[in-house]
């Protein structure tokens, strides 16, 4: 019951909407209970304990809902929780909480594979062959669930048995775009889906480039087939490097000036197709290279 209710003042403090969520996120973990935090969310003098000026917060009431959300398919994992991806964990743009629907994914090797909403036939080629060598290869794609090239990635990920995440902008209720919502159902019932957003949230403009964030710090690589300069891939890309990411970027990207000025940062290859990045994946794993592929 004690998760039950840290999850639950957790919630709580980031619905008062007083404090920006990083802010809270950091106090939270500094302080290692989210309780404590709400029970000393108090004006700055401390008077509020004195007049009793805020209504108490039901926990238990806000742990019921969570309950609710989980018995509809939506597992609420808090940065307190020790199955909170480890990889995300490190990195500063790190969600206070984030919403799962699908089966579990350890922390093992996870690659994203990212690029245009508007391909080119040799664009989706290339996404199609990286993600289903990556999947053949035991290694979890991710993407956005976006359409053109991450629908090309998550789709093959499906198609040859392999794992695949998608991290979406929006809550888990929702659909982005409409057209990959059977896409979408089908990550849910044979990979993951993955929200930091809270259930019934529309998509919006700040809520793409959060996703990217995460998504690149959830995994441990970000490959970008194809990307203009004002684009989630090329912010992804620039995240990653960030986070201190292996980053991929596909030879023909070298026409835009973002792309030639990124391949110059540590961390990074240009890479001409899928083998080059299936010759790197063992420089990837963070560990003893206890992870295999075929």
């Amino acid at each position: 019951m004690d998760q039950e209710l840290e999850r639950a003042a957790l919630v709580a403090l980031l619905r008062r909407g007083d404090r920006p969520w990083p802010e809270l996120t950091d106090q939270v973990e500094t302080v290692g209970s989210a309780r404590e935090v709400l029970d000393n969310a108090l004006d700055a003098s401390g008077q509020g304990a004195l007049f009793d000026t805020e209504p108490a917060v039901d926990l238990e009431s806000v742990a019921a809902e969570i309950a609710a959300w989980e018995r509809e398919g939506m597992r609420l994992v808090t940065i307190l929780d020790e199955d909170y991806p480890l990889y995300l964990r490190l990195v500063h743009q790190r969600p206070p909480f984030l919403f799962l629907r699908g089966a579990a994914v350890e922390d093992d090797l996870r690659v994203a594979v990212v690029g245009t909403r508007n391909p080119t036939p040799e664009g989706v080629a290339h996404a199609r062959a990286i993600a289903g060598g990556l999947a053949e290869r035991g290694v979890t794609v991710v993407s956005g669930l976006a359409a053109g090239i991450d629908t090309a990635a998550h789709g093959t990920a499906l198609a040859v048995g392999g794992r695949t995440v998608a991290v979406i902008g929006t809550g888990l209720r929702r659909s982005y775009p409409v057209q990959n919502a059977r896409l979408q159902e089908e990550i849910a019932e044979r990979g993951l889906l993955v929200s930091q957003f809270w259930p019934d949230s529309p998509p919006s403009k700040a809520s793409f480039p959060m996703r990217n964030a995460v998504m690149s710090g959830y995994s441990l690589a970000t490959v970008v087939v194809e990307a203009a300069y004002r684009s989630g891939a090329r912010m992804q890309a620039r995240l990653a490097l960030e986070h201190g990411r292996r980053v991929f970027l596909m030879r023909s990207l070298m026409t835009h000036e973002w792309a030639r000025e990124y391949a110059g940062r540590p961390n990074t290859t240009v890479i001409d197709g899928p083998d080059d990045v299936f010759r790197e994946l063992g420089s990837l794993v963070p560990t003893t290279g206890e992870l295999t592929w075929a």
